[in-house]
């Protein structure tokens, strides 16, 4: 199609096209999580064997994520984004038809590849639909998605399970899907310097990449449960990916036509750009974990409930893209980013202040200012990232940068709750030592314990046995307290420890790069 039929176009019409897809397959990353227990009661399995709903998904999402850039080039943009949301919304049908868990983990992994290239191509096809000095609008519009739709499936999750069943988790994307398709069909077009380069293929690369990032995110999904190198299994899914890595990179830095362009890390921006959303992703999904788990472990939350008491994050970035993106082209982005960097710090040092006794508002306000916080570094730091990268390379640009902060994420997954489980561990022994027979306050809180069990009824040996039961109970609550807590900290001196990095990156030109991330 030629480009004056392209500019005739309203951009948000473009937008929202794209944000149905881009939404839509974000929200499927955190939407299941709250119904395993009935996908497992309702199709015969165990909680375990259910996450491989889960897993499947990412594993393929992550395989596809870097070839968008070389598909799109390949096949046409139009072509690939239509086949990728026509794809998507059909194995969504699937998902929710799945008779068993085999065929749900089938479908699920079919969704993860048609979903990959959604998140890239919807950001490519966004920003080159707006003129340069729009494009902070745009993308602060497509930061909404990425960072609202995480936070805002487990609630979705939740609600649709209680109240219809587990399968409408996956019938909610027909009718997002379909609008779309139709709006892509319509509203899209390839730019004219799209084309094809070669018809020769990188088998060699798209193997040696589908090897390492498939092992890694295995390995990041089954490492907890399976104990990490003390299992067989994540131990060869690790040196499998370690070593197919190094291959990867040797193989792509010498073709004439790699599957993926790694030169683009020479553009000093770019690669600082890319650590850093890495850390975000990291931080973020971390974060987004452990919050859900506290409530409901520690708070007494129900898991809808949870869910509603995650949404301040939501409404905070909720309000903060649009701003941000409209201010973004006339602040410089460095300083909204650094900013952003120690609000996210400051917010998780809140969280890190809290205990036992946290009420709804003691959650509610440091999520809200940490939306915005995250606001403040999403997108000023991609507007940063792009704006030296030819347009014409911005296809392999974008993929690399969407990977990298889904790889982020699963990487703060599976830190953040081997972290958690450890110091639970460490401090529940830690406490533990200081309950004896010689502490007065122990000594009281346990006659306090008995004394109430006998008068509700119980006998002195029964009494006494639920005393001690009761204190070791209240050791581990506090115990897991502690841990959540220090995690978050721990997370608040990451953001802090980025801040130095915002230095190495160079004040958007506004040229050329605003381009964003045309592909």
């Amino acid at each position: 199609m030629d480009a004056p039929a392209q500019r005739v176009v309203n951009p948000w019409i473009v937008a929202i096209a794209v944000m149905f897809a881009t939404f839509m397959e974000v929200l499927d990353t955190t939407v299941v999580n709250v119904s395993l227990p009935h996908i497992a009661g309702n199709l015969s399995a165990t909680i375990d064997e259910s996450t491989w709903v889960l897993t499947s998904y990412l594993v393929a999402n992550a395989i596809v994520l870097p070839l968008t850039g070389w598909l799109a080039s390949y096949f046409g943009r139009k072509r690939l984004l239509m086949t990728s949301v026509a794809g998507f919304t059909l194995s969504s049908l699937l998902c929710g038809l799945a008779p068993n868990l085999e065929l749900l983990v089938l479908f699920r992994l079919l969704q993860g590849f048609t979903g990959g290239a959604m998140q890239p191509l919807s950001q490519a096809v966004l920003l080159e639909a707006f003129p340069p000095a729009e494009r902070g609008k745009a993308m602060g519009f497509w930061g909404l998605g990425i960072v609202v739709a995480p936070i805002l499936g487990p609630v979705l999750g939740g609600w649709l399970t209680d109240t219809y069943s587990w399968r409408w988790v996956f019938y909610i994307n027909l009718p997002v899907g379909l609008a779309s398709l139709v709006m892509s069909y319509l509203f899209i077009f390839d730019p004219p310097y799209l084309r094809r380069e070669t018809t020769r293929i990188d088998y060699w690369g798209i193997g040696l990449l589908a090897l390492w990032v498939g092992t890694l995110q295995l390995a990041l999904d089954l490492g907890q449960q399976r104990d990490w190198f003390s299992s067989p299994l994540i131990t060869t899914l690790v040196v499998l990916s370690g070593g197919g890595l190094i291959a990867f990179l040797a193989r792509e830095w010498l073709a004439k036509e790699p599957v993926i362009d790694l030169r683009v890390f020479k553009i000093r921006s770019y690669a600082t750009g890319v650590f850093l959303m890495t850390t975000l992703g990291f931080v973020l999904y971390g974060s987004l974990v452990l919050l859900p788990i506290m409530l409901q472990t520690l708070l007494g939350y129900p898991s809808l409930q949870a869910g509603i008491a995650m949404a301040p994050r939501g409404m905070g970035s909720l309000i903060g893209m649009p701003v941000v993106g409209m201010i973004v082209g006339k602040v410089d982005a460095r300083k909204m980013v650094a900013l952003g960097l120690a609000v996210g710090a400051g917010t998780l040092f809140w969280l890190g202040q809290l205990n036992l006794n946290a009420g709804y508002w003691d959650i509610f306000f440091p999520q809200f200012v940490q939306g915005i916080g995250l606001s403040l570094i999403f997108v000023p730091l991609t507007t940063i990232a792009m704006d030296p990268i030819p347009r014409e390379r911005m296809g392999n640009a974008t993929s690399l940068f969407s990977l990298m902060r889904n790889l982020g994420g699963s990487i703060g997954i599976a830190v953040t709750g081997t972290l958690l489980t450890r110091k639970q561990h460490a401090f529940g022994q830690v406490l533990g030592e200081h309950v004896t027979p010689y502490s007065e306050t122990a000594r009281t809180t346990f006659e306090a314990l008995r004394n109430g069990f006998m008068a509700s009824g119980t006998d002195v040996v029964t009494a006494t046995q639920k005393a001690y039961a009761s204190m070791a109970g209240l050791i581990q609550r506090q115990a897991a307290m502690v841990s959540f807590v220090e995690v978050f900290r721990l997370l608040g001196v990451v953001f802090l420890l980025m801040l130095p990095l915002v230095l190495l990156m160079r004040r958007p030109s506004g040229g050329q790069g605003a381009a964003g991330a045309a592909h």
